[in-house]
């Protein structure tokens, strides 16, 4: 007589410590699973719900400025610690996690237009409207108990003195040189007191300037004349011209993208341009109702954020003309500098309410760091809002965002004018 027995050996089945998980095993034959498409709908529309509960972007407020704050700067190898400059001239070296001022410095007697930290970490830029340019020691082993009463008074490494008064600064990604904007673009050495280069354009002023992340000799540049220029230090000369409808306040080029560049315009919207094809910008994002005063790109190249004078901080995704996320708060005004924290995962935010606020990358992103099934489970979230995207009630709830009252009439004011010129346009056709 045969007899049919299971058998399985109990390493399949039987837990090697107490504290291990209980092995499930699952068939993924198509068969025995007919509504599949449809528990998958559910679980990305309760994805979805879940992250609107669990979006709590803002993480603090950091006070100790007496003036408005025009300028933030991070440090690119660190994680830790970033800089704030006032309009009073004050400058402050802050500790992310702990949220406290390592030092401040009274390093200029008037505004502080731009900060800027080398590639290796270790010193900064100021400049400053009383037309001298500073370079600084930047260290985190400094007890300052508390900063009142504190005796640690920094002294600048060197300073230089400029004709004019200085708009902007950035250094260079590859080698020690930066660059400074005035009434000429002047590209600087730390072992020189006087400029290397010098660019002017006419009889315009230049606002800001930016090294190109891949060529060491390519510059972009916004003017007061509603102009955005390309500039070869090699060549010292200027390659391309885009004139705008309206100023351009900022400007940033993508990290990962070297050939596009994003301009913060007055008109209150943002350009993305390819420097290879400058006739009409790639993307335009439309969803300020202010003048766009700073633009900044997250380290992955995917993603960057502006700060508006509408009081509002949007992020976006390069190529998507609306934004996915807006922040603001009853206190904070006007809004002058923004930047990404190294690791992409928190924004850093400057305003005129002498505040700086420090906000999450992603609103319902976890403080902590999760667990390896937590971290499947989210990511299994994720791919399920993105296959699932395009259905109505998945946008609907992913799009929508509370504003405040006065900033929705704004919005809606902007949006009927411009449905009203695109009418009168069409009755001209």
């Amino acid at each position: 007589m045969r007899i049919k027995t299971i058998s399985r050996t109990k390493e399949d089945y039987v837990k090697e410590r107490e504290g291990d998980i209980d092995k499930v095993y699952h068939n993924y034959d198509p068969k025995y699973h007919p509504f599949q498409q449809q528990r998958e709908y559910v679980r990305a529309l309760n994805a979805v719900k879940l992250d609107k509960i669990f979006a709590k972007p803002f993480i603090g407020s950091l006070t100790g400025h007496s003036d408005g704050v025009w300028c933030t700067c991070t440090s690119p190898k660190s994680l830790v610690q970033f800089l704030s400059g006032a309009c009073d001239g004050e400058i402050r070296v802050w500790d992310l996690p702990t949220q406290k001022t390592v030092f401040h410095i009274q390093a200029h007697s008037r505004f502080v237009r731009g900060l800027v930290c080398d590639p290796a970490g270790k010193t900064f830029y100021s400049c400053s409207d009383d037309g001298t340019i500073k370079r600084w020691r930047l260290t985190m082993d400094v007890d300052t108990q508390g900063i009142k009463g504190s005796d640690y008074n920094p002294e600048p490494i060197n300073t230089w003195h400029g004709k004019n008064e200085f708009y902007s600064i950035d250094h260079s990604w590859q080698d020690d040189t930066f660059v400074t904007c005035s009434t000429v673009i002047s590209v600087w050495s730390p072992e020189r007191q006087e400029p290397i280069h010098e660019f002017s354009y006419q009889t315009e002023n230049l606002l800001k300037a930016k090294f190109n992340p891949a060529e060491a000799g390519l510059l972009a540049a916004t003017s007061s004349e509603r102009g955005v220029l390309l500039y070869d230090v090699r060549a010292s000369s200027i390659l391309r011209k885009v004139q705008m409808s309206m100023n351009s306040n900022d400007i940033a080029w993508n990290p990962r993208e070297p050939m596009n560049f994003t301009v913060a315009n007055e008109d209150y919207h943002l350009y993305t341009f390819d420097m290879r094809n400058l006739a009409t910008p790639m993307t335009t994002h439309t969803d300020h109702v202010g003048a766009v005063m700073s633009v900044a790109y997250s380290s992955t190249g995917r993603e960057f954020c502006s700060g508006s004078y509408d009081r509002t901080i949007r992020i976006w995704n390069v190529s998507s003309s609306r934004s996915r996320e807006v922040y603001h708060t009853s206190r904070m005004q006007r809004i002058f500098c923004v930047n990404f924290s190294a690791d992409g995962r928190f924004v850093i935010s400057g305003s005129d309410d002498t505040n700086v606020r420090i906000w999450k990358a992603y609103a319902s992103a976890p403080l902590y760091k999760p667990s390896k099934r937590e971290e499947e489970k989210l990511d299994y979230q994720n791919s399920l809002k993105k296959k699932y995207a395009a259905f109505p009630e998945i946008r609907k709830i992913a799009r929508h965002r509370h504003l405040p009252k006065v900033l929705k009439k704004m919005k809606d004011k902007e949006e009927n004018r411009k449905k009203k010129d695109k009418s009168v346009f069409n009755e001209m056709q």
